[in-house]
């Protein structure tokens, strides 16, 4: 069968939920048309609006700083679709759930260059001064596939891989957990690197292999930024293919929530014609400033102009340290284990630097070799990772300069774009001497640094030894039957409470958990024969290490 993002914490079909034709649940006429706040418009917010909006509600959306969260597309300046993505860039196929929206939307998708795919055409690997060339594996010297094969063995070794594999493609959820229950208690507390180095297949070998398989990797590139991160965390994206078959959206994916926002699909309760737009009318509300409780029970929310607005149900998809950092919000609203996990999640750097060019000039063959001009570049100088992005023969073109993270985004953080752009250039000019990218460069640069936006404080959630406690509170916080009355009505989404973050099918899976949270929450139930994730959580949720 396909490979899919099935699990494996929760091994539950999204995408089957989703396609059913019975729908995913309905809800008491009472409730139809209440109104429900979510604070963000990412993918987790604008996929929960726009389901709980097709179930008859009227979901109200705040955004505090760009549309679109992480799928953010960055129009450069005289264009009209040359684009940076400077979130998320690059998707797996087996994402069904957000391939699900993608495909609602009439998005078209191609091969993302990654390195040594076919559509990179050619890469370069730069380490310690040492320049190679290669279009597959099979070109590099033999060390690279020894540390291939290493990385292989290991995942055998360490976590009986193909096993699990196996039981993710034929969706058989008890092997699944039969499998994977026994990992999360002996690698939670566990590091990626001492998974690597304590395998039989890498003490076989130098400490230079481990250093490659630290800069170049394989696949997305090199892994040492996540050599702290928990195992489990890092098992999850090989399991389930995040790392493979990647794909971009073509014009950019925050087309996406742009789209889902004015898209018209059957509603119950709401006439025909209706959209997420039309219902907040034609625009987000600003800045969220606090969370409170009325007497009554409902959920206050006040903007940052003073309104206040109450509201049987509120959804939470913004970066989980702004509850405590930009958002005053009453503790009582979350149990204090559930705070510890909010406030101890960690979020990882992440800075890119793009620059538009007048064509696709790295193709040109270089005059001694006959080799393209630039590839795909990985090295351990400061750009990290440089990506080519062709638009066509004849059209502006693309390169990311640099994506970087942790340390080496950090290295760039105080500086401005054109500093960024010259720190590149001077390292990719030593890598390909006498090639002169700056000629070809047309407008302004396109920059981020994540840590540095007040709307995000990081890039993306990279759970440390010893999260899983944490991530497993958050994750399962959609089920509310147990809490108290006092912290009903509040839930949570976004790729840092998923088990799978900087993927935005964790964003999408979560969204999914809330809307059946917010469903049950206002009396309403999952569709007969299409049973909702709450429905089944009891008995194929997350493994409880308490």
């Amino acid at each position: 069968m396909t490979l899919t993002a099935f699990g494996p914490d929760f091994p539950f079909a999204y995408e089957d939920w989703l396609r059913h034709p019975a729908g995913l649940g309905q809800l008491p006429d009472y409730a139809h048309g209440a109104s429900v706040a979510i604070i963000g418009a990412g993918a987790a917010g604008i996929v929960a609006a726009y389901e709980l909006m097709k179930l008859g509600l009227r979901p109200i959306i705040y955004e505090a700083g760009r549309f679109g969260g992480r799928l953010r597309s960055e129009r450069f300046e005289g264009t009209e679709d040359v684009i940076a993505e400077l979130g998320g860039m690059r998707f797996p196929v087996s994402s069904t759930a957000f391939w699900h929206y993608l495909d609602r939307v009439g998005l078209q998708t191609e091969p993302f260059p990654n390195p040594l795919t076919p559509a990179a055409g050619s890469t370069v690997i730069d380490l310690e001064g040492e320049t190679l060339f290669a279009r597959t594996l099979d070109d590099l010297p033999p060390l690279y596939a020894e540390v291939a094969r290493a990385y292989d063995a290991a995942l055998e070794e360490g976590a009986n891989f193909a096993a699990l594999r196996a039981a993710v493609r034929n969706r058989d959820p008890v092997r699944l957990k039969e499998i994977w229950d026994p990992l999360v208690r002996d690698w939670d507390e566990r590091t990626f690197y001492d998974f690597v180095t304590s395998s039989e297949a890498f003490r076989a070998l130098s400490f230079r292999h481990r250093e490659v398989f630290g800069q170049v990797g394989f696949g997305t590139g090199g892994w040492d930024s996540d050599f702290p991160n928990s195992m489990l965390e890092i098992l999850r994206v090989n399991l389930l293919g995040l790392d493979d078959d990647q794909r971009l959206v073509v014009g950019g994916v925050g087309q996406m929530p742009h789209r889902l926002w004015t898209d018209a699909p059957r509603c119950a309760h709401w006439p025909a014609g209706t959209t997420l737009s039309g219902l907040n009318g034609g625009a987000t509300r600003g800045r969220v400033c606090a969370l409170s409780r009325d007497a009554e029970g409902e959920i206050i929310i006040t903007d940052r102009w003073g309104r206040r607005d109450h509201y049987g149900a509120v959804l939470v998809t913004c970066q989980s340290h702004l509850l405590t950092t930009a958002i005053r919000t009453e503790e009582r609203l979350f149990d204090q284990k559930l705070w510890m996990a909010l406030d101890r999640t960690r979020y990882m750097q992440a800075a890119k630097t793009f620059v538009m060019v007048d064509r696709p000039f790295w193709k040109d063959p270089h005059p001694v070799t006959g080799r393209p001009l630039m590839s795909m570049t990985l090295t351990d100088r400061i750009t990290r990772g440089t990506y080519l992005f062709d638009n066509g023969p004849d059209r502006p073109a693309v390169i990311c300069l640099s994506y970087a993270w942790m340390t080496d985004a950090l290295k760039v953080l105080p500086h401005a774009a054109e500093k960024r752009v010259d720190l590149a250039l001077q390292a990719l000019g030593a890598i390909y001497p006498g090639v002169d990218i700056a000629s070809h460069i047309r407008g302004e640069p396109i920059c981020v640094s994540w840590e540095a936006d007040e709307n995000f404080l990081g890039a993306f959630k990279g759970a440390l030894p010893g999260h899983y406690r944490y991530n497993h509170r958050m994750y399962g916080h959609f089920m509310q039957d147990d809490l108290p009355p006092e912290q009903r009505g509040i839930f949570l989404a976004g790729d840092g409470i998923s088990w799978t973050p900087a993927w935005v099918e964790g964003a999408v899976q979560t969204a999914l958990n809330a809307v059946w949270g917010v469903m049950t929450h206002f009396g309403g139930h999952s569709a007969a024969g299409n049973p909702g994730p709450g429905d089944v959580y009891p008995a194929l949720g997350p493994l409880d290490l308490t």
